[in-house]
This record gives C-alpha cells, sequence and structure tokens, in this order.
C-alpha cells in the first residue's frame, strides 16, 4: 500500500437557530467559520501509527500489531452502523473502559476507531497524524467534528476510497458529491463515539461549509443567503455536549406536553430565518429585516433556556450586549460555551464592543 503525505482542513461552526431540538427532527441553520482545523498525514516505516495533537500537548503512537489484534475484518469503504464491539475494545485498549472520556481520550478513541475501520484487519500503513486548530474545545464551534472531518478525509484519501489534494498546499481536492458525503458519513462516526448522539450539524457544516439547512438527516446548501457579521465570545465555561443532549432528551421524555412545543416553536424560528434571510437577498435589506432577526434569536434563547441548556455567563453576555441595543443567544450545544451576537451593517463598533463584552463578561 503506497501511502502518500498529505494536508486537509475543516472548518468550525456556528449555530444560528435549530440546536438541540435538531436531534429530534426539526430544522436547524448552521454556518461555517472562518476558523478551521489543519491536519498533515505523513507516511512513514517504523511500523507504528501516531498521532500528534499540539493544541493539548498530546502524542501518542501504537504498535501496528497490538492494532491488528483489535479488528476482525478488512477494509471497509463504505459506512456500516457503529461497531459497537470494536468501540468497546478500543475503549479497553486505550485505557478508558469505564467512565466518561476527557479531550485526549474521545480524541484518540475517535481516531484509532476510524483508522482501523477503514483499513480493517490486512495492512495498517505506518503514519503519523498531527492535528492543529484555530477552533477553541469545548465551545460549541463544532471543534470535534472538524477533527472528525478531517481524520475521515486523511484516511480515505490513504486508504484510496478517495483522491487524494491535488497540491500540498490545497487542502480540499474538490471532491464530488458522492466523495464529500462518504467523508460526512465517516465523520459522522467518529462524532458518535465523542458525543454519542450527535445530530450530524457539525460534521456536515465541516463537509460542506457554507450555510446549510439541516432536517433529519437530510443537508440543504443555500447558495444565496445574505452576509451576516456575527460576534463571538467565548464563555470558556467547559461543557459535555453528550450530557447536554441527553439531560434535554430526558427533560422530553419527562415533560412531553410542555416540550414537544417548544421544539415545534424552534422548528418554526429557523423557518421563519431562513425566509427573511432568502428576502434579504432578493429586495433591498431593510431595518425591518434585523428586527425580526434580532427578535428570534431573542425568543430562541428564551427556549433554550427552557430546554435546561442555558448558563449565567451566557445570561450575562445577553444582558452585556442588550444594553447596547444588540440582541444574543448561545450557540451549539450550550452550557456554557459560546454565544453569538448579530451586528447590524455599517457600525463602526466592532473592536469597541469586542472590549466592552471582555470588560464586563470576565
Amino acid at each position: 500500500m503506497q501511502v502518500t503525505d498529505l494536508y486537509v482542513s475543516a472548518p468550525g461552526k456556528a449555530i444560528l437557530h435549530g440546536e438541540h431540538a435538531v436531534v429530534h427532527g426539526k430544522v436547524a441553520l448552521a454556518v461555517s467559520l472562518n476558523l478551521r482545523t489543519y491536519l498533515r498525514l505523513k507516511a512513514d516505516t517504523f511500523g507504528k501509527v501516531c498521532i500528534n495533537l499540539p493544541n493539548i500537548d498530546t502524542f501518542l503512537s501504537w504498535d501496528l500489531s497490538q492494532l491488528k489484534q483489535l479488528v476482525t475484518y478488512g477494509k471497509r469503504d463504505e459506512v456500516q452502523c457503529l461497531d459497537a464491539e470494536l468501540v468497546r475494545r478500543l475503549r479497553e485498549f486505550i485505557g478508558v473502559s469505564n467512565g466518561s472520556l476527557d479531550t485526549c481520550s474521545m480524541a484518540n478513541l475517535s481516531f484509532l476507531y476510524l483508522y482501523l475501520s477503514l483499513f480493517g484487519s490486512g495492512e495498517l500503513p505506518s503514519l503519523t497524524l498531527t492535528v492543529w486548530s484555530e477552533l477553541p474545545t469545548g465551545a460549541g464551534l463544532g471543534s470535534s467534528a472538524a477533527y472528525s472531518v478531517c481524520l475521515a478525509a486523511a484516511l480515505l484519501c490513504a486508504s484510496g476510497a478517495i483522491p487524494p489534494p491535488l497540491k500540498e498546499w490545497e487542502h480540499t481536492a474538490r471532491w464530488c458529491q458522492e466523495e464529500l458525503e462518504l467523508i460526512n458519513s465517516w465523520a459522522f462516526q467518529g462524532e458518535m463515539i465523542i458525543h454519542g448522539n450527535p445530530s450530524g450539524v457539525d460534521n456536515a457544516v465541516g463537509t460542506w461549509g457554507g450555510m446549510l439547512r439541516f432536517l433529519a438527516g437530510k443537508i440543504i446548501p443555500l447558495s444565496r443567503v445574505p452576509l451576516l457579521r456575527i460576534l463571538l465570545t467565548n464563555t470558556k465555561v467547559p461543557r459535555s455536549t453528550k450530557v447536554l443532549v441527553a439531560g434535554v432528551k430526558d427533560k422530553i421524555n419527562k415533560f412531553p406536553s410542555i416540550m414537544v412545543p417548544v421544539l415545534d416553536s424552534v422548528d418554526a424560528i429557523s423557518c421563519t430565518c431562513e425566509k427573511v434571510l432568502s428576502e434579504m437577498t432578493c429586495e433591498p435589506i431593510t431595518g425591518e429585516h434585523y428586527n425580526i432577526l434580532e427578535e428570534l434569536i431573542d425568543i430562541n434563547q428564551h427556549h433554550l433556556n427552557v430546554m435546561g441548556v442555558g448558563h449565567p455567563a451566557l445570561d450575562r453576555l445577553c444582558q452585556v450586549t442588550l444594553a447596547k441595543g444588540l440582541h444574543s443567544k448561545l450557540t451549539g450545544a450550550g452550557g456554557g460555551g459560546c454565544g453569538i451576537t448579530l451586528l447590524r451593517p455599517g457600525a463602526f463598533y466592532c473592536a469597541f464592543l469586542n472590549d466592552y463584552v471582555k470588560s464586563n463578561l470576565f
């Protein structure tokens, strides 16, 4: 097997509307960010597979002979259901068979699962992967999904399932729709290992970029959307997406007559936002368009608090920005992480506002 060196990258994301509701079959709107995760794959002859994660000060390597004993089937280009038995073996292999996983362990488990699933019990290539990111972890900006997309793309290239990037400095290979769907499917498996029951939104944005409408696994890229300026604020409050998603599910099961209408309302918010954004591309943009977008942000933030995924730091962000006439909501899983603030066009306050928020929030 001839494996060549390559580079790939994937963007982070922000969810405008629909977080948590999307897990339960409702519409979500998500946009890619100009913050990315990068991966370099380098072939070697050391008889090991290595992963270097400088953002979390981690370098680990495993003997190929040991890894080969963990899987009993050949290479798989097509995505199948998550192999629970392989996950169990890998958890034992890296010493995390009980309890929740930390960031390092989740990254390693996801990597080893994709590596062994794509190459199987046959010839395992000796590789070193280095992954670094501009995205903070645990902040709701899709850092784990960007990581999973990079892993899936690089390992699919290495296995020969898709072509590699054309040039070393190009992080994409102009893959066709079928190849992008394959990358996305394997990246979703990585996300399942990390988050348990993800919606699929984050890895879809990491794969396709741009703005996406997501509903029940169906992805629709929105080609005509206006340019929106959004301030990202990281509360630096850590949280677990898996725990938050499970908490929302428990609340829905406990109070279905209360929570189902909340989910329906979030769905209507996403659809209304999409309609307004579409109008803004085909007619003059007015203050009324932004009035509606701001009201939707406020309503959705209240719904997310009802779901139990708010946090005092996010409430404080909403209060601080509202004092300047701006509207904010959490983005992603909530419970901390990041919030987004919609900025109107032509405003001069970006640098001032950033300093103002920092000084009043932290």
